[in-house]
């Protein structure tokens, strides 16, 4: 069985963990395009724009880096001048989110920004409805739609953009205690977890995300300065900055990315580090629906991802810094994390 050579040095594994903090489930990418079709425009000719090939589709486990997401985002908006991507009968014309952002940084409180961007959000939109519902110490933000069934993807997308912003002005996560859905558990539930919280449930009444409601009087901390910066790294900051980053498991993620891949820590070590019995550990992370196993490997398929997407590194090399000392061990792995070999996966990329 042919070794894999030297590994590459710790600052280049620091620098791409720091450049490449997560990834993008293919069912996103394949969501984002189905009103570029639906209207009859090219969605192969946009994924080829950004650096992805069409083939990526067809690997229901594949990944894109958020880097290509959000380029993706943004060239969907402008196709269909609408940055909702056809999820509502009217348009959210390009540049609307852009007024939304800059209408609320003059705000004193979370509470009077989020007030402010629902009421705009009325008036762009017209299947759905947004409010800040406030019950004892908890706040909700809800969605309310008279669509049967609901566009799976109109409801993941508002709460992303209401969530992401809401953090942003406040500068910090606004933690998500619960989330319910008002429709069916997708196939694509698991990102979930990641996306609001570890409490989840389906098929409900109406969808909802429940968080402190303390958080509604922060001082807004933006200003029209900063504003502008923000819109320029839009979406790719609001993808993967406010994930839930409050559980154990992206605690132990944001550890283990400080850590070279090959040399993550055992479990018992890390458990004793976190003064916790590696029972009560297992305990913890299985309530939270994961596994010590599933982190790390998570952990290297996203920089696996980051590596073939943005460097000419050869899977050799990528491999062994991850902490694969073989070949095929790391080729097996990655098959698994996406449904191709790193080689099909690095020529799917090419437009």
């Amino acid at each position: 069985m042919q070794h894999l050579p030297k590994a590459l040095s710790r600052s280049a594994t620091a620098e791409a963990a720091r450049a490449e903090p997560g990834t993008i489930a293919i069912c996103f990418v394949a969501a984002a395009l189905e009103n570029v079709r639906a209207r009859g425009l090219d969605a192969d000719a946009l994924l080829k724009q950004v650096g992805l090939s069409p083939g990526l589709l067809q690997s229901p486990q594949a990944r894109v880096s958020a880097k290509h997401y959000g380029a993706l985002w943004r060239l969907v908006a402008i196709s269909l001048d609408d940055e909702f991507f056809g999820q509502d009968s009217r348009r959210l014309k390009c540049g609307s989110f852009a007024m939304i952002c800059h209408s609320v940084v003059g705000c004193k409180t979370l509470r009077q920004a989020m007030d402010r961007s629902l009421r705009l959000y009325a008036l762009f939109l017209d299947d759905i409805r947004c409010k800040i519902e406030i019950e004892g110490a908890e706040a909700s933000i809800t969605l309310l739609t008279q669509l049967a069934p609901a566009r799976v993807f109109a409801h993941e997308v508002l709460l992303m953009l209401l969530h992401g912003v809401a953090c942003w002005l406040v500068g910090r996560r606004i933690p998500i205690k619960r989330a319910q859905f008002g429709y069916d558990e997708p196939a694509h539930s698991h990102e979930y977890r990641l996306m609001y919280s570890t409490h989840l449930s389906f098929q409900a009444s109406h969808t909802a995300i429940v968080f402190d409601a303390a958080n509604l009087a922060l001082p807004v901390v933006q200003n029209d300065r900063s504003v502008k910066e923000f819109l320029r790294s839009a979406p790719e900051n609001i993808l993967v900055k406010y994930k839930n980053a409050s559980s154990l498991g992206a605690r132990i993620r944001r550890r283990l990315r400080q850590t070279l891949p090959a040399e993550l820590p055992e479990f018992g070590a890390l458990a004793a580090e976190l003064n916790m019995t590696p029972a009560t550990l297992r305990r913890r992370l299985h309530e939270e629906g994961t596994y010590y196993q599933s982190i790390k490997d998570q952990l290297r398929r996203d920089l696996a991802i980051g590596y073939l997407s943005h460097t000419q590194r050869s899977a050799l090399d990528i491999g062994l810094e991850l902490g694969f000392s073989e070949r095929s061990a790391f080729h097996r792995a990655f098959k698994k994390w996406t449904g191709a070999s790193p080689g099909e996966f690095r020529r799917r990329l090419q437009p």
